[in-house]
């Protein structure tokens, strides 16, 4: 899919299809009111007789309208003003490109007039066009014998005025790097356990270093991390035939000496729960438990291809957590590469296993910000269903970024406190830390967890289990979360990084 901005008069667009809005009441947009000048009225008449009403949802195919140079106008009903925000925009995007999809059109030409959200922000209405036209468009087939039949939507023309023109190209720019980044999460998060094992990750980000000069990569095998002594990882992974690995990437778009912004993604490429196996029903989603390792994956995919002057590190711990005859206990106690001891009183409380190590693992970077992103916890479900992802952090400013990142990129969280007294569920008569803490608050007892690694630096903890999937019908699958928001806070750190450079957002 190919996005372009383009200029000029509306009515004189050379493309298979010109998309205007009508707003509430019949009140036709600009674009919409040069189509009814170039046609004589065309469109007023359509309103006249009630077959236009510009009611929100609204769509109106039309045919070789006289005096326009497009073969076909698709008329899309914008609502009363106070029906344009996110949740109203998005379903307006995503069922135009599922008109224009089913429609054979080869390309269009949109034009909104920045009438469609209730944002007067040119950057982020084009951004988000682009966005989320792309996950709209979005098909996986790599598992099936039958391939997908091809979009023949080939092109997107967004209509600005010139003076906007410059601000949208750089959403647009920064749209399809940040919507590549989704294609990717969700691609990876799509593949079954059996082929998405923490090798296969491990490709995924040697194939990133092989496409941008800007990245490294590092793989830690199982016999380096046993001589680091990540002995809370390699539990984790002990009852599968597949390896474990730590991934490393580093991406280099700021200074040398620069302190990187780090992003730390649990890769459980299959979750039975271990000793503590899960129910059967719905287990075949535990392929999904590696989407926060996907949205690094993304993320840096994304932040290679926009080039931003930051210094990021991607740091992925990928296990595979399996019942076996070698496989870690209820009781067992492990140390932890930080040299604290935990006890494992449920196999299934895997995720934060495997991420304390990493945690630690990521001091090492001296970063100046750390994230990590987890389908951690069912909690997080049951507190915030499928809406908006947990935040939780040991420093407020950075939580605070996060929180406008996610507001601005419309992939939102909701922050839930990280007090003492929560650590106490976490005590253990035998070890230094139990990890499990009851039912009670559970996605804040991980997140208390996973804050005893992590006192040397800034850190928040994204539990994305609500998020990261769609569990029904032909939704099923990954949905890219949180790749938006974690890229608009790097590109909001970018902003202050280069001031005078093109307007990133916020």
């Amino acid at each position: 899919m190919d996005f372009e901005i383009v200029n000029g008069p509306v009515e004189a667009q050379e493309t298979e299809c010109i998309v205007v809005g009508v707003e509430a009441e019949g009140k036709l947009a600009p674009s919409a009111a040069a189509v009814d000048a170039a046609s004589s009225g065309y469109l007023k008449e359509l309103i006249d007789s009630g077959d236009l009403t510009g009611k929100a949802g609204e769509q109106q195919m039309l045919y070789r309208v006289p005096g326009i140079k497009a073969r076909r106008v698709l008329v899309v009903g914008l609502g009363k003003s106070d029906e344009r925000k996110d949740r109203h925009y998005r379903k307006l995007v995503a069922a135009l490109a599922t008109t224009l999809k089913k429609a054979g059109i080869a390309s269009a030409t949109i034009a909104l007039d920045g009438l469609a959200s209730d944002q007067d922000d040119v950057y982020r209405e084009t951004r988000q066009l682009v966005e989320w036209i792309s996950a709209e468009l979005y098909q996986y087939d790599t598992t099936k014998s039958k391939k997908a039949d091809p979009i023949r939507l080939e092109r997107i023309g967004i209509l600005l005025s010139e003076d906007d023109t410059e601000l949208g190209e750089g959403a647009l720019l920064d749209g399809v790097a940040i919507a590549n980044g989704v294609s990717t999460a969700r691609d990876v998060g799509n593949l079954p356990g059996n082929i998405c094992t923490p090798s296969h990750l491990a490709e995924r980000a040697i194939s990133l270093a092989e496409q941008y000069d800007s990245i490294k990569v590092e793989v830690l095998d199982e016999a380096q991390m046993e001589a680091l002594g990540m002995g809370a990882l390699l539990a984790v992974g002990r009852g599968s035939s597949q390896p474990s690995r730590l991934i490393v990437m580093q991406y280099q778009g700021g200074d040398a000496d620069e302190k990187p912004h780090a992003l730390v993604g649990k890769g459980i490429t299959f979750d039975t729960g271990g000793i503590s196996l899960k129910p059967g029903a719905e287990m075949d989603e535990m392929k999904f438990d590696m989407c926060g390792a996907a949205s690094v994956l993304g993320a840096m995919e994304a932040v290679a291809e926009m080039q931003l002057p930051l210094n990021v590190v991607g740091v992925i711990a990928a296990a595979e957590n399996m019942p076996a005859g070698n496989a870690t206990k209820p009781g067992d106690i492990v140390t932890t590469l930080s040299g604290q001891t935990v006890e494992i009183l449920n196999t299934d409380a895997e995720g934060r296993l495997v991420l304390c190590d990493a945690l630690t693992y990521t001091e090492r970077f001296e970063p100046a910000s750390v994230i990590d992103i987890a389908t951690l916890t069912g909690a997080c479900i049951i507190a915030l269903g499928h809406q908006a992802t947990g935040l939780l952090a040991n420093d407020d400013e950075l939580a605070e970024a996060l929180l406008d990142a996610g507001e601005y990129a419309a992939d939102r969280a909701w922050q839930l406190p990280l007090w003492d007294e929560f650590q106490e569920q976490l005590d253990s008569n035998f070890a230094d830390i139990a990890n499990i803490g009851g039912r009670p608050a559970g996605t804040i007892t991980a997140a208390c967890f996973l804050s005893r690694f992590t006192k040397e630096y800034r850190w928040a903890h994204l539990d994305i289990a609500g998020v990261a999937w769609n569990s029904h019908g032909k939704e099923k699958g990954a949905t890219g979360r949180c790749v938006p928001m974690l890229c608009q806070y790097l590109l909001d750190l970018a902003e202050q990084v280069e001031p005078d450079g093109h307007d990133h957002g916020e």
